[in-house]
């Protein structure tokens, strides 16, 4: 199949078909972990969105009760979607690691 063949079947696809390949194209490409760091001394050295504060096991964690994405980027507007492709690239590939960081937070609010 040539480029040109698949955009055109692409562009016959519905809006939401087309949405729905861009996510699962993004999220193969970011699988990386691309804009999440590790920083000594800032949120205990828990990964967090590139520039911010916010933990990937937070977002997780609010994904895990029902909190819409659309929610998260209204709560958190200095953050965009490709910053919560990222953190479930992240938290897909690190799984142990955000069980571990919710389970570590669950014990601190009790």
């Amino acid at each position: 199949m040539t480029r040109q063949e698949l955009e055109e079947q692409l562009l016959a696809l519905s809006l939401s078909d087309r949405a729905y390949i861009v996510q699962y194209l993004t999220e193969r490409l970011c699988m990386g972990a691309k804009g999440i760091q590790k920083t000594p001394g800032i949120c205990g050295g828990e990964a967090c969105i590139a520039g911010t504060r916010i933990a990937v096991w937070l977002l997780v964690e609010a994904r895990q009760m029902g909190i819409s994405e659309a929610q998260l980027l209204q709560d958190y507007p200095h953050i965009r979607a490709a910053d919560l492709v990222n953190a479930w690239a992240y938290a897909e590939a690190y799984p142990e690691e955000i069980a571990t960081a919710i389970g570590a937070n669950d014990r601190v609010v009790e």
